[in-house]
């Protein structure tokens, strides 16, 4: 089995959108990208778009992708609206061709491929993408999805400590951490997910 990072095609499109419903089942499915979304992404910014292909039995199987985006938006201050809103609602119309930052969207892996390293190249891509653009960084929105264990033990911001202290492990947050990603804060209200009460991560990696 062989693993390629491959800029987002459209041989990719169908793959990708069912991949949205099946990993995703509890999303509204006007909030699920498709086909026609994936087709803009790659005609607003192709470089930042990336497929994940695994090389099994003779064939190219695809395995997932990530999004991102051009912005100027450092977050210094905590923003005015929604993941949704800021992203264009799936069709990035907040892409700035010369933005200064490299916005992470989603990376979305079929589970069937999780734990084989796919994820980490598609953080060392996007880090290349970065440095080849001579951008400032990247910036992420992570979601918290290890909280609801631990959410009779700690407050949200406790357990965010203790992931960052390495006490606990998050299978969005602690990953972003080992691939050099920093907290810069957490945001309330940007992402609707009822397992960490509506709070998420903002991550920073410099180039």
């Amino acid at each position: 089995m062989t693993i390629r990072i491959v800029p987002t095609q459209p041989e990719h499109y169908q793959r990708l959108a069912e991949l949205q419903i099946s990993n995703f089942p509890t999303i509204d499915e006007s909030e699920a990208f498709t086909v026609e979304m994936f087709a803009r992404h790659v005609e607003l910014f192709p470089d930042g778009q990336m497929t994940a292909l695994v090389h099994e039995d003779g064939r190219d199987i695809v395995a997932g992708c990530t999004v991102t985006f051009r912005t100027h938006q450092p977050f210094e201050t905590d923003p005015d609206h929604d993941y949704f809103t800021f992203i264009g609602h799936g069709w990035l119309t907040a892409h700035e061709a010369d933005g200064v930052y490299l916005y992470g969207v989603d990376m979305n892996l079929d589970p069937a491929f999780r734990g084989r390293g796919i994820a980490r190249l598609f953080y060392d891509a996007r880090r290349d993408l970065v440095r080849r653009l001579g951008l400032k960084g990247e910036i992420v929105a992570g979601l918290l999805p290890g909280y609801p264990v631990y959410r009779e033990m700690y407050t949200v911001h406790e357990y965010a400590n203790r992931v960052v202290a390495g006490d606990i492990f998050d299978p969005t947050f602690s990953v972003q951490l080992r691939n050099g990603f920093v907290l810069d804060r957490l945001l309330h209200g940007y992402v609707h997910d009822p397992r960490s009460d509506n709070w998420c991560t903002l991550m920073r990696r410099d180039a």
